[in-house]
């Protein structure tokens, strides 16, 4: 079996550790975990790893969040990897801090990471791992709000949160989306 593992961020040190780079930071540390490293290929920085006889392709698209979708495209046909088996790490201000979501299709409730990827690689139905970043920002700052960097007092309960989402996508990839929600989606 074959997965593909897409953290969502933007490329470049001013964008590092902000709330929109949640999934870079996911898949940072799962490739850590399984002992991989990145080569910079093609529209994405690529891993790939051995997980409970699985193969794990992981990508950071390189192509900045809004056109994710050209990096998720041309890694699902390349590697010839069904839109099921892709999984999609996202920021969602909808979400508590730290609250995990996995859902196995829906909209992109206007995130644009999620709009480029629906857009270019066949519609709505692929996994995502949601990481709720919260929502205490200002009524017109949103935009500000997931480009800012983790609040303080919010920094300390990332290590966890993020080994959290791990065990998530190790779960996804060996037992199966229905009994990994089960677990997770509480």
């Amino acid at each position: 079996m074959k997965y593909l593992i897409v953290g969502l961020g933007n490329i470049g040190p001013e964008y590092a550790n902000t709330r929109h780079n949640i999934g870079f930071n996911i898949a940072d540390e799962l490739v850590k975990q399984l002992g991989g490293t990145y080569s910079n290929l093609r529209l994405a920085y690529y891993s790939e790893l051995s997980f409970k006889s699985k193969k794990l392709y992981v990508i950071k698209p390189t192509t900045y969040m809004n056109l994710s979708g050209k990096a998720v495209n041309y890694w699902m046909h390349e590697l010839k990897i069904p839109l099921e088996n892709i999984l999609v790490i996202v920021d969602d201000l909808a979400l508590p801090l730290g609250k995990l979501r996995l859902k196995l299709q829906g909209s992109s409730a206007g995130h644009n990471g999620l709009k480029s990827i629906e857009g270019l690689c066949g519609g709505q139905g692929y996994p995502r791992l949601r990481f709720g970043v919260s929502d205490n920002f200002p009524k017109g700052r949103q935009a500000d709000y997931v480009l800012a960097p983790f609040d303080r007092d919010e920094q300390p309960e990332l290590p966890a949160l993020i080994d959290k989402s791990v065990e998530l996508i190790k779960s996804f990839v060996t037992v199966g989306p229905a009994l990994t929600m089960t677990a997770f989606n509480k």
